[in-house]
């Protein structure tokens, strides 16, 4: 929970924030292709993750170094284990920077992908931060923030778990592909032994052709015949290939028939969506003006909305001021009260002890009288009489 005070300044750095990401949903890009300085972004956005990269090689070659040397150099096994879990966490940085840096050069960051993502992204954080500033206005609270924030760790985890997941089938692959390797290793000696066996089979038909040379002389009349029968089947192939070289001719003409079809309709349809393009840029400039204008009005009234946040805090602070005045001098009314009231306790002890001393001591009026003056003060008064 937050103080009332607290409170305004947060949702006031909230609304301010929230008002920038809006404005900035409205005036980014649909991509960064266009713009003169992209390729000096994308150079200087390389640059960081190749000096990032080279950071990180860095740091994992020196805890390595410093790894071998301990191991040479000592046996402490805990300085060994604090050592060797530094080379992981080294180890764990680097993958993660390197599979972010391979990510980085497959993607295209000029591209609207990567904007539809910056807009996600965007749209999401004003969401979190318009939340968070009504919980803040009507609670004094940011329970939702911390909501948001738990359920994103959570959804990191879960990809996290998915990319091991990924990580391990890939393990698996290259097992299966080293597997497929050796079984291919094996096919390959196989089919070597079989070409030695076919060359053994060839040198045997070799002493076949020798053997079979008288008998193919008794053949030769039968191979008359046959090549006779071939000569005529491929007389008939001939012609059969003649008319489907007739055929595809005459497909061929029909093909570049509806290709001059097509042409014409596409360049009509091409005019239409040029008109159109014409009609959306004219709507493009028109709702660019109309967007600049609300822009103009609500600067506007942000400024007003400070100059009067402003003024509210002035007369906060004057009137705070006021009341710990009042504290003060109440204060101050109490401890004099307080120190009277002790003081008068103190006087009626001291009279209270006084009046003891004086009753016990016989002082004052609490004296007591003499019998010898009172016999004295009769007799004279007999012998006046």
């Amino acid at each position: 929970m937050l103080s009332g005070t607290d409170a305004i300044h947060i949702a006031t750095v909230l609304e301010d924030c929230v008002d920038q990401l809006a404005v900035l949903g409205r005036i980014m890009p649909a991509s960064f292709e266009a713009r003169s300085d992209a390729v000096e972004m994308v150079s200087n956005e390389l640059n960081q993750l190749v000096s990032g990269q080279k950071e990180l090689e860095l740091r994992y070659q020196t805890i390595l170094a410093k790894k071998l040397d301990l191991m040479s150099s000592t046996k402490n096994q805990d300085r060994l284990t604090e050592v060797e879990k530094e080379v992981i966490e080294a180890g764990a940085d680097l993958k993660n920077s390197t599979h972010v840096f391979g990510r980085s050069l497959r993607q295209n960051p000029l591209t609207g992908d990567n904007m539809v993502k910056v807009q996600e992204d965007r749209m999401f954080v004003e969401r979190c931060m318009s939340d968070t500033l009504s919980e803040c206005i009507q609670n004094c609270s940011f329970q939702a923030l911390a909501e948001t924030v738990r359920t994103q760790k959570e959804r990191k985890a879960r990809l996290q778990e998915t990319i091991l997941k990924e990580e391990n089938g890939r393990k698996h692959v290259k097992m299966l592909h080293k597997k497929l390797i050796d079984i291919q290793k094996e096919k390959e000696i196989e089919l070597q032994q079989r070409n030695n066996m076919i060359a053994h089979f060839k040198d045997q038909l070799q002493e076949m052709k020798a053997k079979t040379d008288m008998e193919g002389k008794y053949l030769k009349k039968s191979a008359e015949v046959t090549v006779a029968q071939t000569q005529k089947k491929c007389t008939l192939s001939e012609k059969a290939m003649q008319d489907e070289i007739e055929s595809l001719k005459h497909q061929i003409e029909e093909e570049n028939r509806c290709n001059q079809e097509i042409e014409n309709y596409l360049r009509a349809h091409q005019e239409e969506l040029e008109k159109k393009v014409d009609f959306w840029m004219e709507k493009y400039e028109k709702d660019v003006e109309a967007k600049q204008h609300e822009l103009d009005v609500l600067k506007a009234s942000k400024a007003k909305d400070l100059d009067k946040l402003q003024e509210l805090t002035k007369l906060y602070k004057e009137y705070e001021q006021v009341v710990v005045e009042d504290r003060i001098e109440k204060e101050k009314a109490r401890r004099k009260a307080d120190q009277e009231a002790i003081e008068l306790r103190a006087a009626i002890r001291v009279q209270s002890w006084w009046r003891g001393v004086m009753v016990r001591k016989g002082f004052g009026p609490y004296s007591k009288k003499k019998k010898g003056k009172k016999g004295k003060k009769g007799k004279k008064g007999k012998k006046k009489k």
